[in-house]
């Protein structure tokens, strides 16, 4: 058996070769029909103008505008089909009642046997186009650096036209663009795109509306801050029998200021000028509204965009309290004596000096009771008088008295001394 295999196997082996050439011409000869299918071919709208014309827009509903294709044909042209070669059309001019187009098909350059596509309708909502224009709002996000502020932001636009199907335009309110400030220690500047949002201030997404720009130029003014005492003077007298309390009161004593580095360097104080708080004859308290923007120094603003700038100023006025105060002869001391001198007071005096002060009425109620004492201090006598020596004789010296500086002494006491050299 095996023999009879291994018979003539050349001639065999040659029968089978023949046998695979002949199937292989009969193949390339027949040219077999096969199917291909292709995915996300595009479909092409003709004939769009006829929708504007009649000032209509359209949107592509369920994604229906990418298809997919299958395509039967010779083997041939199917191995060297590519997508690109698949051409999808919807003629806007076969648009039907349901706003429906049929896809047609065709293949550049090659005959096929068939071609078909699903979905085979372009579905489209079709609206009359309407347009409007719309206010841009706008701001900055993020944080500046320490001791800085955002103290202008300012777009280029403030208005913008959107435009496309009416229900989509109705839904906008308005347009928002904001700049990032975010650790900033100089202005800023950017292209900031465009965001729309209904009247409740929720972010729309509306692929269909188009606007006249999509991005708008921000700059943000970025300056230094710092904080200084606000200084306030008064100018004038009260009138007679009326003092002021020393106190002046406002409702800021300090603000904040903004500007550059370089100019805030030079602001320690707001200072307001005496003019703004003329006391002038008054009997009560004297009120004023002070601008202090009339008082910034140049190139200089406030940095509270809530403060107005303005602040009221209040002097204080009080009734002058008038007290007489006795003092005890006996308890006025000498001090400061030169050297090798006596001096001596008056004797056998029988009543006590009477001292008339005047001032507030807390100062003068924290006044002691009963009699007090004085000094008289020589030394200090002879340099307001300018005298180097004190030869002996009889002087009329002030005596001084230990009181606040509220207080006010109307009757200057003078009392007579009797000068002595104790070597006689």
């Amino acid at each position: 058996m095996k023999k009879k295999i291994l018979n003539n196997w050349g001639l065999k082996l040659g029968s089978l070769v023949l046998a695979f050439a002949i199937w292989f011409l009969v193949v390339q000869i027949d040219d077999p029909k096969e199917s291909k299918t292709f995915t996300g071919i595009p479909v092409t709208m003709t004939n769009v103008q006829l929708l504007d014309q009649q000032n209509k827009v359209y949107e592509v509903l369920d994604n229906t505008d990418t298809i997919r294709v299958t395509v039967r044909a010779p083997q041939s042209v199917i191995d060297n089909l590519r997508a690109s070669d698949i051409v999808a059309e919807a003629d806007m001019s076969k648009l039907t009642e349901i706003n429906t187009i049929v896809i047609s098909l065709r293949v550049l350059n090659n005959d096929v046997d068939s071609i078909r596509c699903n979905p085979d309708v372009l579905k489209l909502n079709v609206e009359d186009r309407s347009s409007k224009w719309i206010g841009v709002r706008y701001g900055s996000v993020g944080e500046v650096a320490e001791g800085y502020m955002v103290a202008s932001v300012q777009p280029d636009q403030t208005r913008i036209e959107v435009s496309g199907p009416a229900s989509a335009v109705e839904q906008i309110s308005y347009a928002s663009v904001e700049i990032d400030v975010s650790g900033a220690t100089a202005d800023v500047s950017a292209n900031v795109e465009i965001a729309l949002y209904n009247s409740e201030g929720v972010l729309l997404d509306l692929p269909s509306v188009t606007r006249n720009m999509n991005y708008v130029r921000m700059a943000a003014e970025v300056l230094a801050v710092k904080e200084v005492p606000i200084v306030l003077n008064t100018t004038g007298s009260p009138a007679e029998g009326f003092l002021t309390t020393g106190v002046i009161e406002s409702d800021r004593s300090a603000v904040k200021i903004a500007g550059s580095a370089s100019d805030l360097a030079n602001v320690s104080s707001i200072n307001i000028p005496a003019e703004e708080l003329d006391i002038s004859g008054a009997e009560s308290d004297v009120t004023a509204t002070i601008d202090l923007r009339e008082y910034l120094p140049a190139n200089i603003r406030l940095a509270d965009s809530d403060f107005s700038g303005r602040i009221k100023a209040t002097v204080y006025i009080q009734p002058e309290v008038k007290k007489v105060l006795e003092v005890d002869h006996e308890k006025i001391r000498v001090v400061n004596v030169p050297e090798g001198l006596e001096v001596q007071l008056p004797e056998n005096v029988d009543n006590n000096y009477e001292l008339n002060v005047s001032g507030l009425e807390a100062a003068i109620s924290a006044l002691p009771t009963g009699t007090m004492g004085g000094t008289v201090d020589i030394a200090a006598w002879m340099k307001k008088e300018n005298m180097e020596e004190l030869a002996p004789g009889v002087y009329s010296v002030p005596v001084s008295f230990s009181l606040s500086d509220d207080i006010n002494i109307e009757n200057p006491m003078y009392i007579r001394i009797t000068v002595v050299n104790l070597e006689d």
